[in-house]
């Protein structure tokens, strides 16, 4: 990130950068988003994962991972081990008074099914799983299928 960037940035938005090269993974970049309340994003890509390591005020947490999936229906890929190491490192840093929130976004390439996804994540924080509804594209076809009030465990989303 420029330096000389950072002053004509509009104060009046928070800011998340997401770096894909370890290179980044250093004390020097750190303390740099660090002194600009710049939130460095924990993520996990297929080939890295970013170290959870605190810049801001917030946390931005993304799963991004496997680009070879295509059928978005439904949970296809066991990401629980990796969802609860993030969750353990959200935990950790729920006591520190900085921290005001988190945001967490899953997409359908991170296990199959990013709404269930989130379920899952959600339940491993304590928190209660998000519902939606069913909703449809412009071609009447279903986007996101309501969730099977029956799936409760990551073995009921991969049947």
């Amino acid at each position: 990130m420029n330096r000389e960037l950072v002053p004509i940035l509009d104060q009046r938005f928070r800011y998340a950068v997401e770096v894909r090269h370890p290179s980044w993974f250093q004390d020097l970049a750190y303390s740099f988003f660090a002194d600009h309340q710049i939130c460095m994003v924990w993520s996990q890509l297929a080939e890295m994962k970013s170290p959870p390591v605190v810049t801001s005020d917030f946390l931005y947490v993304r799963f991004i991972v496997d680009r070879s999936i295509e059928d978005f229906g439904k949970i296809q890929i066991d990401r629980m081990v990796d969802m609860q190491q993030w969750a353990d490192s959200i935990k950790s840093v729920q006591k520190d008074d900085r921290i005001r929130h988190a945001i967490v976004a899953a997409n359908n390439n991170y296990a199959g099914f990013s709404p269930g996804t989130v379920n899952i994540f959600r339940t491993m924080l304590g928190l209660s799983e998000a519902t939606w509804k069913e909703t449809k594209d412009e071609k009447e076809q279903v986007r996101y299928p309501a969730r099977d009030s029956n799936q409760r465990t990551l073995s009921d989303f991969l049947n």
